[in-house]
């Protein structure tokens, strides 16, 4: 008996022994975590903007109301450090109230630092609207440029419903309310509704690239007919400035009396905390095998519900069909 008890004391001991071990690593491990975070983070002296610099701030992708980088534009505008900016944009477009709010946010900063865009492979509808708000644009000769307009994109599932013998039924408070819709056919009066609308905010567009290329209305109205333009092209028309690439950019600034010598620093995305990353990362690998994935599947599941978009309401967007030229 004295041996059993001995026994169950030493397990007990060991057991604590092992919870304190474990108790003891994982602590290290957030530690670890949290360092790596606050070193990944940096600080203003360690990224280099706390000295006189020109700042870079990449607008990608397709945009919308982007509060982070509205306020990253903010912060460049109130820098001291910074002497001049050069907004990289290489953006098909996205959102018409985005494209507006980044628009805006690039003029305020103009009128205080001079501002310069450097278009990478693409700048159309409102990824241009943004270029345009800089006082100098350098695109690449192969560039893709313009697509000045706007559009409005609904489904009709309609006949599918049918197909399936689903019927919606509908009771609203006036012929145009929430119309067009995804369940019938668009009546002729909201496909005007609409049109009104798209017209009104083309109109603006259309005032924008004139006020900012110093076009007269006709000259405006003739490129903003939805083409795009290479940067060959898009020179001769006068949508941008000049040929080239970030040192085109860099020697614009010294006309305006930036140093071309000052170190160019890029002004990133505040990113999420490496803690944040690591247990996001370990919970999609827990959903996976809940699943019944495998693991590798975690990395599609992250494209799937992080990195995209539904586009809703007017927009300004290049979009590519794939078709032939010629194809019906």
């Amino acid at each position: 008996m004295a041996n059993a008890a001995d026994a169950i004391i030493d397990r007990r001991r060991l057991r604590r022994k092992l919870t304190f071990w474990r108790a003891f690593t994982l602590l290290l491990i957030a530690l670890a975590l949290i360092s790596l975070y606050f070193f990944n983070a940096g600080s203003d002296g360690f990224s280099g903007k706390s000295a006189p610099h020109i700042a870079k701030v990449r607008v990608e992708g397709t945009i919308f109301e982007n509060d982070e980088l509205l306020k990253r534009l903010k912060d460049v505008e109130d820098s001291a450090a910074v002497k001049g900016v050069i907004l990289s944009v290489d953006s098909p477009g996205g959102t018409t109230a985005g494209g507006e709010a980044i628009y805006e946010a690039v003029r305020k900063l103009a009128l205080k630092k001079p501002v310069v865009a450097q278009v990478g492979t693409l700048a159309a509808s409102a990824g241009y609207m943004i270029a345009s708000a800089s006082d100098h644009i350098v695109a690449r000769q192969s560039s893709i440029i313009g697509s000045i307009g706007v559009l409005f994109q609904y489904p009709d599932i309609s006949e599918l419903l049918t197909k399936i013998g689903v019927k919606v039924e509908t009771i609203k408070s006036s012929p145009l309310k929430a119309e067009p819709n995804f369940f019938n056919p668009a009546s002729d009066e909201a496909k005007a509704m609409i049109h009104r609308m798209i017209i009104d905010s083309y109109d603006w567009f259309v005032g924008l690239v004139q006020e900012r290329r110093k076009f007269t209305h006709e000259q405006a109205l003739a490129l903003a007919d939805g083409s795009v333009f290479t940067g060959r092209q898009a020179v001769a028309n006068k949508l941008i400035d000049e040929l080239g690439g970030e040192d085109k950019a860099i020697a614009w600034l010294k006309t305006k009396g930036i140093d071309a010598k000052l170190p160019v620093v890029e002004w990133k995305p505040v990113e999420k905390s490496s803690l944040g990353m690591f247990f996001s990362h370990s919970a999609l690998k827990m959903l996976t095998r809940y699943l019944g994935l495998p693991e590798e599947s975690a990395g599609v599941l992250r494209e799937l519900t992080g990195d995209r978009m539904f586009l809703d309401g007017l927009v300004s967007v290049w979009h590519v069909d794939g078709k032939p030229v010629g194809a019906q």
